[in-house]
């Protein structure tokens, strides 16, 4: 290293030691460069509040103080800038490098460039640029971690961002919901029809006049029909109060309109972003312009030396120092407005995988209620079948032909031969 660098990285780490002023806090860029804002008056600088007596500095850009959340960005750097851009944006003209040439603040933003991509305004890191990124809930599939980017529909002409993919599925469940209380209801039909079917067969006059104990088998079987049909009355009453009821009236309030209130929140701070990536654009465009000029104007200084000519060139400098700026100033307020989006994203994504969550376990329980009440019914029909079983096996045909003979015979002396 350079002995003007050794000091000026030694004079940079003594000052960055020293506590600061009242009212002034640091901060680090998106492109890890250490800068300084004051509380109160809004004033922001890349130098240590404690040497601007020195050499005061045009304000950066207000910032948000508020870190990123996990694996928002990349930008909250720790690493210290290195002693060339740490002044290289605010004062070129302290460096001695050829007028018009690519500054270390340019470079640097070329390589965050080449390391990141922006899909529909989002940024996202290169695949395999950047260190690859943890998941925010390791091993459970969480929506908050499978939903960043947008999905195109099978033909590809349209995409659907990954929010509204979340809001789809909400919607779906609720509909699956709404489809199976009506099939519980058919159910219902269908046990009450059963049983009016059986009621009415109970009373069924066929075979009446059997008699002996196939008879009184016979009896009970017909009044067990009755009795089932209750049963399966009781079944479809409990389907509809402890089933059915309950699917359908499960956030059957202001669910929707909840829904899209999320929608709308995030959609709004994702047309905020589409604003503030806008703006980037614009502004790295000045910025393009800006450097252009500059190079224009020292070809001119090559070509013809002239104090107008210097001039321009320096009136061209500050013009692109300040277009640096305003590029910062924009980066800035757009990695604020991604880090609220991201933070929002993450929250809300958790909050719809939590009623999803709950959904599915209320008609888990439900539909659990369901085969408990098939059970009991089984278990109730099964009581009924027992009494016509346990007759059916104390049928005696001997003992029906005794009872039948003894109440329908018309004597029991057998005709002889006649006699001559």
């Amino acid at each position: 290293m350079k002995p003007a660098a050794v000091s000026s990285a030694a004079l940079r780490q003594e000052t960055d030691s020293r506590p600061l002023p009242p009212g002034w806090r640091s901060y680090t860029s998106p492109e890890g460069l250490r800068y300084y804002v004051n509380s109160c008056s809004k004033e922001t600088t890349w130098r240590h509040p404690s040497l601007l007596t020195e050499s005061p500095q045009r304000p950066l850009a207000q910032q948000n103080s508020s870190p990123y959340a996990n694996g928002c960005h990349s930008s909250t750097k720790t690493s210290q800038p290195t002693e060339a851009t740490d002044v290289a944006l605010r004062k070129p003209t302290m460096i001695k490098q050829p007028p018009g040439s690519v500054s270390p603040a340019r470079r640097q933003i070329k390589e965050v460039k080449e390391t990141k991509i922006t899909i529909n305004c989002v940024t996202f890191p290169l695949p395999g640029e950047s260190p690859e990124q943890q998941l925010l809930k390791p091993n459970e599939w969480s929506y908050c971690d499978y939903f960043w980017n947008d999905k195109k529909d099978p033909q590809g002409t349209t995409s659907v961002a990954g929010f509204e993919v979340l809001l789809q599925k909400q919607l779906k469940g609720k509909q699956m919901q709404k489809e199976m209380a009506e099939f519980i209801h058919e159910r219902i039909k269908i046990e009450e029809e059963y049983a009016k079917n059986l009621s009415k067969l109970s009373l069924n006059p066929l075979a009446a006049q059997e008699e002996g104990t196939l008879g009184e088998a016979w009896t009970q079987l017909k009044k067990s029909l009755h009795d089932e049909a209750e049963v399966h009355l009781k079944f479809s009453s409990k389907l509809h109060t402890e089933v059915e009821k309950p699917l359908l009236t499960f956030r059957c309030d202001n669910f929707k309109k909840d829904l899209k209130k999320y929608d709308h929140h995030i959609a709004d701070l994702r047309k905020q972003l589409a604003s503030r990536y806008t703006s980037v654009e614009k502004a790295r465009k000045a910025l393009a312009d800006r450097q252009k000029d500059l190079e224009v104007k020292t070809q001119q200084l090559e070509i013809k030396l002239s104090n107008k000519t210097e001039e321009d060139i320096k009136k061209a400098r500050r013009k692109s120092t300040q277009a640096g700026d305003d590029l910062m100033r924009c980066v800035d307020l757009y990695n604020q407005t991604q880090c609220k989006w991201f933070e929002e994203m993450v929250t809300t994504s958790m909050e719809l995988e939590k009623l999803e969550v709950e959904r599915i376990e209320w008609i888990q329980q439900h539909l659990r209620q369901y085969t408990t009440l098939r059970h009991e019914t089984d278990m109730f029909n099964q009581s009924m079948v027992e009494p016509v079983d346990q007759l059916l096996q104390n049928v005696d045909p001997a003992k029906d032909r005794e009872l039948w003979v003894r109440e329908n015979n018309t004597g029991d002396v057998r005709p002889v031969d006649m006699d001559i």
